[in-house]
């Protein structure tokens, strides 16, 4: 998904003329017209998230310094190119003063406008993505940090928000490399121990004989090896959050050790005479099915329920494709400094790459891959070409052959979003109907290896000859061999909603 840019202009013309120009740099546009309105937009809760505003100062109800003011005043850090048709110094300086990123003169060529554009995304990404880094090693992370624009994962942060204002244990459900410990470090540094200590330790990466030492902690020579005393991570987390990740691993003695700590608020040290008073906050995480577990013995049944109190499961990145360009750009920012390389974008090719591979290793994957693309990187732009591995992925897939009257060029593959690189950007069936844009393939096997149901399959070209015949309903029955009742019908039983403006626009079209 493109970056959201907010234009604020009183001016009708403007207006259309700025977004055009935004719209053919390939950025996504809301627009108001006037101050109230920008403000609006900016704050509404629920509201899309907006990248950069473009304003206008001189306006007749709430001028652009207004504007600037709301937006310090809610504490919004969202960049600002601020436009007006005087040109001052002291203007410049004032725009400046309050809180503006750059400063542009009417009317704005298209050159100036997308450097400036482009300028002011990328020093908001270097600084938030700085903040976000410097929150995380300071245990103060927020929700606000966690990249999403996925309604699916949007629902399970406001889920986990719930669980700030409390001390219940949470159960962090889903995949590797999904984001369960920054889902963890969130809940920690919204909520009221923020200021004390998060502790996190991978029960599955503990040799099994050191388990309950690293956990409980050991006095000196409480076993071979034990030459001083370790206090153990209960106690290095008392009166913070201490993290189990992969909480699934451990060991059945662990286990029983576990429960009474949580039980009873205390642990037993190796080797100690007495227990040792504890207060934590428990969070847990796994990537396993505890429930299959439990029944098959390999976890305890009473250890199960003390930690799914408050469950919460974390999607699949493939289920979220649309977090995908906003990740990019987060790890984009970071490694690009860490490299000491200055590379502004991500190509539309590569984009295209990275929407269609299934990422079994989730966010995981995808840092390291961006973190190998930006290494291999030699100009200002990363490609396609800066991921081999993944284009190597996507050859080696199952493919389905084109149909006789169909061009080679349009084989599919399944994409999501799906999106057509040759329909034109103000197509009206464009958007709910976009298809896979390069000469790719339609995946006959899910990620986990499996056969993908009937019906995706269907649904995955249907979409694609919708958006390839632009919405012309009859040609893509045709195409299809199925009538257009037949298509309708198949519309609706796959969910995807099918618009019949589509028709009524044929029928005028065609007389």
């Amino acid at each position: 998904m493109a970056e959201l840019i907010l234009i604020v202009d009183d001016d009708p013309v403007q207006r259309r003329l700025l977004e055009a120009m935004a719209r053919r740099f390939g950025y996504e546009v809301m627009t108001a017209d006037g101050g109230d309105a920008a403000v609006t937009a900016l704050t509404a809760p629920d509201g899309a998230r907006i990248d950069c505003v473009i304003l206008d100062l001189v306006m007749p109800d709430l001028d652009g310094y207004g504007v600037l003011a709301r937006m310090r005043d809610a504490g919004l850090s969202t960049p600002v190119i601020v436009q007006t048709a005087h040109g001052g110094i002291d203007t410049v300086v004032a725009a400046m003063r309050a809180g503006a990123i750059d400063f542009v003169v009417k009317p704005v060529g298209a050159e100036r406008l997308q450097v400036s554009l482009r300028n002011a995304l990328s020093a908001s990404a270097l600084e938030s993505e700085f903040q976000r880094l410097k929150r995380s090693r300071t245990g103060t992370l927020t929700f606000k940090d966690i990249v999403t624009r996925n309604a699916r994962m949007q629902a399970v942060l406001r889920t986990a928000e719930k669980a700030t204002t409390s001390l219940i244990p949470v159960l962090i459900e889903g995949e590797s490399g999904v984001g369960k410990e920054l889902i963890a470090r969130a809940i920690h540094g919204s909520g009221e121990r923020r200021a004390r200590p998060f502790v996190a330790v991978n029960c599955g990466a503990i040799p099994e004989n050191l388990v309950e030492s690293t956990l409980f902690g050991h006095e000196k020579g409480a076993f071979t090896g034990a030459t001083e005393k370790h206090t153990g991570k209960f106690v290095e987390a008392s009166g913070g959050t201490l993290f189990l990740d992969e909480v699934g691993e451990l060991p059945p003695a662990a286990q029983v050790k576990l429960l009474r700590a949580i039980q009873e608020g205390q642990v037993d040290p190796v080797g100690a005479r007495k227990p040792v008073k504890v207060d934590v906050r428990i969070i847990s995480a796994t990537n396993r099915n505890l429930i299959a577990d439990v029944k098959t013995g390999r976890f305890r049944e009473d250890l199960f329920y003390r930690l799914h109190v408050f469950p919460i499961t974390v999607p699949p990145l493939r289920d979220r494709p649309e977090d995908i360009p906003d990740l990019v750009r987060h790890f984009l920012v970071r490694f690009s400094a860490e490299e000491g390389k200055r590379i502004r974008a991500v190509g539309t090719d590569a984009l295209n790459v990275l929407h269609t591979h299934p990422w079994p290793g989730n966010v995981r994957q995808l840092e390291n891959a961006v973190f190998r693309a930006v290494v291999l990187a030699d100009g200002d732009e990363i490609g396609a070409g800066e991921f081999p591995q993944l284009l190597h992925a996507r050859m080696a897939a199952p493919t389905i052959a084109p149909a006789d009257d169909m061009p080679q060029h349009a084989a599919v593959h399944s994409v999501s979003p799906l999106i057509l690189e040759d329909a034109p950007a103000t197509s009206p069936h464009a958007a709910p109907y976009a298809a896979p844009a390069s000469h790719g393939v339609l995946p006959l096997l899910d990620a986990a290896g499996n056969v993908r149901p009937l019906d995706e399959l269907e649904a995955d070209v249907i979409r694609f000859a919708i958006a390839h015949y632009r919405g012309q309903m009859s040609e893509v029955a045709r195409r299809l061999r199925i009538g257009r009742s037949t298509l309708y019908r198949k519309l609706d039983d796959l969910g995807l909603g099918a618009e019949k403006s589509g028709e009524a626009e044929e029928n005028v079209a065609t007389g």
